[in-house]
Formats: structure tokens, sequence, C-alpha cells
């Protein structure tokens, strides 16, 4: 019986796809809705994604929301070349999914949210894996719902490695630093899932064979996504060992704290785009002192996690 109400947050690109289909597949979990975000793609797009994504895997019952168009200090947003390079022209590896029937709510994903925080309260779980521009909006909203969610566990930030798209910066945090920043250094419970361990989780065509040997429609078609992931990985030079895990293990972690080593810190995000210190997670100098409301997760029993994974793919696939 699910013990826990999560909601989604995700610019639905190849990773977001697993991290889906994952909360939907574990009991232990009552996935609630889905926010879209831009950042793989663009809103709509990771929308209708996610709606296609839930329709291929008999889930037209979890409603989703479309969360904000772009960052917080712009008002436009134009896809990286570099995330289609990875993702794909649409975000889910050039497959062509069917059109789910269900429509994507009327209801802004930022006043979902909000209303789901006021009502779950400790029982709540959000896990955004795009960038955290939603989040900042709910806070600026409703300053509230800092303490009301029970946890938030987000993909995004690099405290030990270097970042992916400059030295110290991570993707996601670099869609919106600012509002990163203002999550860091609000939101209560807060746990960072960054590159720190999201890289060291790694799937390969080994693996997704198995997916494609079950037969389904929805096997096959996570394969396909999911090798096109691997390829751009290795045509790219990021890693020819395979492709990492990072929104799946965020949505783990949220269940499952015991897979991953995590420190106290309480964080913020640098946004000095004169000095260039821009998008960098990093310990919150001013607030070393207080009580610590984040934990940052700096290493991850890989071989443990992947393992589960698979099991529950090939759970969710084989339907």
């Amino acid at each position: 019986m699910a013990s826990t109400k999560m909601i989604l947050d995700l610019d639905t690109g190849v990773d977001d796809a697993l991290a889906l289909a994952l909360a939907i597949c574990d009991p232990r979990v009552d996935l609630i809705g889905v926010i879209a975000s831009y950042g793989n793609t663009l809103v709509e797009t990771s929308a209708q994604n996610t709606l296609n994504l839930l329709h291929l895997l008999g889930e037209n019952d979890v409603p989703v929301y479309l969360g904000e168009s772009h960052s917080s200090t712009t008002d436009h947003f134009d896809v990286m070349p570099i995330s289609k390079a990875i993702h794909g022209e649409h975000g889910v590896g050039n497959l062509s999914l069917a059109t789910a029937t269900r429509k994507i709510e009327q209801t802004s994903g930022i006043q979902f949210l909000i209303d789901m925080a006021h009502k779950y309260q400790d029982e709540l779980i959000y896990v955004p894996t795009g960038p955290l521009t939603n989040m900042a909006k709910a806070l600026k909203i409703d300053p509230e719902i800092s303490h009301l969610i029970g946890n938030t566990t987000l993909m995004g930030g690099a405290l030990t490695v270097p970042g992916n798209v400059t030295p110290f910066t991570e993707a996601n945090i670099n869609q919106d630093p600012e509002a990163a920043d203002l999550v860091f250094t609000t939101q209560e419970n807060l746990t960072m899932v960054g590159l720190d361990v999201t890289l060291r989780t790694l799937l390969t065509k080994k693996d997704t064979q198995q997916w494609r040997e079950l037969g389904t429609q929805a096997g096959t078609a996570y394969a396909d996504l999911m090798d096109f992931y691997i390829e751009a990985y290795d045509r790219l030079d990021i890693d020819h060992r395979g492709a990492a895990l990072h929104d799946p293990l965020a949505v783990a972690v949220a269940i499952d704290p015991s897979y991953v080593v995590t420190i106290p810190l309480n964080m913020r995000v640098t946004y000095d785009k004169y000095t260039k210190d821009y998008g960098r997670t990093i310990g919150d100098r001013e607030r070393l002192l207080e009580p610590t409301t984040t934990n940052v997760a700096v290493s991850v029993n890989a071989k443990r996690f992947v393992r589960d994974f698979m099991d529950f793919m090939i759970a969710v696939l084989k339907a």
C-alpha cells in the first residue's frame, strides 16, 4: 500500500521518462500528479510527452499540469542544441508515441503544488527533476509551503564534482539559478541529488535488451528511448560506459534515502553574472550556524540502486 503522496516536476526528456515509470511502479508511491517544466524541451511538449508516456504505461488517471514556460529572469525559452542532441528533437529520443486521450489540466501546476502542500503536508514528497522555477514561484505566492511539504528531493547541482554546463554548474540549476537559490535558501527538508551521485549510476544496452525481450510495446519503446540516450552519451563523449540515471535516482532517494550517503549543509546557488559565478551549488556562508535544512548526496550504492531500478522497470514494462 502506498505510504506517500508524490508530485513529480518533469521537463520530460529521456531520464524523466524513466523517473516517471519508477514512480508509477513503486507500490510505496501514490503519484498524485505531474507538473511539466521547460528544460529538455518546451513546457507544452514536456506535458504532452508525460501524458503520452502515462498512456503507454496504462496510467491515464494521473493528471498533468503546466508549469512555467521560461526562467524567472527571462520572457522566453529556447531549447539548447545539446538538449536536443541528448534527448531528441522533442525530448523522447525521437520516438513517435501514441497521443494520450487525456488532456493537460486547466489548473496551473503552481496552484496544484500549493493546494497539495496544504492538503497533504508531511505526507507529500515533491521531486523536481528540471529547473526549480515552478517551486520558486509557488514559494513566492505562498511562503508557508516551505515548511508544509514533507520532503523535496531534487535532481540538480554538483558539489564535489564539476558541472556539466560549466566547471561549476549543473544543467537544471543553470536554467534558472535565481529560482534555485530561492528554493535552496527557503525550502525546508530539502535533499539535493546531484551529479555527485547520479554520474555513478549507469545503464547500458545490455540492460535495455532485457526490456526489449519482454516483447511488450512499452518494453520496446523504453528500450528504444534509453538506447538513444546511451548512444548520445557515447557520441558526445559524455560517458562511453553507459548513460546516467539522473532523474530516476532522485525518485528512488525520495522513497528510500538509504540509497545515498548525505551530508547536512545549508546550501545556496550563486547568480553573479558580473563575476560569472553563476549557478554554483555551494554551502551558504550566511547560514552555517543555523539549523540545517538541506542534505546533499555525496555517495551512492550504485550497484543496489541499478539492480532495484531494473527490477521495477521490468515489472512496469512487462504489463
